[in-house]
């Protein structure tokens, strides 16, 4: 048992000075003031603060291991104050649309985990036998594609495919997260066609390829009653669409990502295909209502969504951004990367532990993580919010270092990470063994 004292600890209701009191795995006290008779450490004026849970990453193990892996995965996480991942479905061999290759991740996992993860299975067409027993087995979701995936064994889905699970999902009581791109046909680009030149990819990946599959995602939600979750969304335009179906009471949700919220498309140099990823990052503008929809409660909140390759595979040398394969790795740097840009806007620290704590913890299905409560699971970080400083390369723990974010400067830093009341991760460094948990659902049997 023991206490930790700070001039700013992140209360359900707010920052204030304060203590909290850990016992065993839980928080068991949240006080004011001194509490005698304990060891207490004091902190300063570091935010203690609920550890973030990053509901949307990629792993790739197994099948993969060379573009992410559990170890190195979780090892990151925990140096970026995440104690709770959850893994996507692709791109790992198989990927995860059965009971046995949701079976084959659980056992590639096994002594790998320095942070606790759970699973999303995949919706495919023509896998919804699947589905129940994979809820069964502890998937805690199910995610789709309306697009191609980029890997073969993961295709789209239709609205008929989609008319099939969700009913399944709905009488599981699970949600559908959706890769919301509809392709269409394209205007012909204008002015120099290079591969190098991203306004050309962004104009390969419009808004309304978003904004029409949201339309259709919406429009099952109404038809089956199940619940749905638009991950990564970058359209601001299908924004409209989103709101409207909260207020008609439909069961939709919606993420963003650090990288539509950070970046723009104007400051990205022509070939640097480490900024590539699908959706693209878009305008300005678009960012900025991106960041509007977050502060109203359209978007509930924010995710790395980090995916990673082998380098060869961004093909810099060509800088082909048709060609070559899109996703951010970033799953060290999501409280730094969102916290930067936040407090550019005035948004207070607390609204950021919401929208990368417990709202995301709530939507996996953990109501005893992302907030300083009595009786909560003791996953806490020491925060330094005024500290800034650039992201180098060899400071990531994800396998491959490659990043938009390198070089960077970036707001804050954490100091500490607390999982179940241990130590983790200190000065970014991971401490002690691997003893992170598999999460499974709660229809698991």
């Amino acid at each position: 048992m023991f206490a930790l004292k700070s001039q700013r600890v992140l209360f359900p209701d707010g920052i204030r000075p304060g203590v909290v009191v850990v016992r065993g795995d839980r928080i068991a006290g949240l006080h004011e003031k001194d509490v005698g008779g304990l060891p207490t450490e004091d902190v300063g004026d570091a935010v203690v603060m609920p550890a973030l849970t990053d509901c949307h990453v990629h792993i790739n193990e197994p099948g993969r291991t060379e573009w992410e892996g559990f170890s190195s995965a979780t090892r990151a996480a925990a140096v970026g104050g995440v104690t709770l991942l959850v893994d996507m479905p692709l791109n790992s061999i198989p990927v995860t649309t059965s009971v046995e290759a949701l079976e084959r991740k659980l056992s590639a996992a096994q002594g790998q985990l320095w942070v606790d993860c759970g699973f999303w299975g995949g919706v495919i067409p023509g896998n919804e036998a699947e589905l129940a027993p994979m809820v069964r087995a502890g998937a805690l979701g199910f995610k789709c594609f309306l697009c191609p995936s980029g890997i073969d064994e993961f295709p789209a889905s239709t609205a008929e495919d989609l008319r099939k699970a969700m009913p399944i999902l709905r009488d599981a009581g699970v949600p559908l997260l959706v890769h919301a791109e509809i392709e269409s046909e394209l205007s012909s680009v204008a002015g120099d066609p290079s591969p190098r030149l991203y306004a050309n990819y962004l104009h390969s990946r419009p808004k309304e390829w978003e904004d029409r599959a949201v339309a259709m995602v919406i429009d099952r939600v109404r038809e089956t009653g199940a619940r749905a979750h638009i991950v990564h969304l970058s359209s601001a335009n299908a924004l409209a669409l989103i709101r409207a179906a909260k207020a008609e009471g439909l069961p939709i949700t919606a993420e963003t990502c650090p990288h539509y919220l950070g970046l723009a498309s104007e400051e990205i140099p022509d070939g640097a295909t480490e900024y590539k990823c699908a959706p693209p990052i878009r305008e300005r503008e678009n960012r900025e209502r991106l960041w509007a929809a977050l502060k109203d409660g359209t978007l509930d909140f924010v995710v790395t969504d980090h995916s990673p390759c082998i380098p060869s595979l961004k093909l810099q040398e060509s800088g082909d951004f048709l060609q070559a394969w899109g996703g951010i790795a970033s799953l060290q740097l999501g409280l730094r990367s969102v916290w930067t840009e936040a407090q550019k806007r005035g948004i207070p620290l607390e609204k950021v532990s919401h929208w990368m704590s417990a709202a995301t913890s709530i939507f996996a299905g953990q109501r005893d993580r992302g907030t300083l409560t009595v009786g909560n699971t003791a996953d806490l970080i020491l925060f330094h919010p005024e500290v800034e400083h650039s992201v180098e390369p060899r400071e990531l723990l994800h396998r491959h270092p490659t990043s938009p974010w390198a070089g960077r400067m970036l707001k804050g830093r954490v100091q500490r990470t607390w999982m179940r009341g241990q130590v983790i991760a200190e000065n970014g460094a991971p401490v002690g063994t691997a003893n992170g948990k598999i999460v499974l659902g709660e229809k698991h049997e």
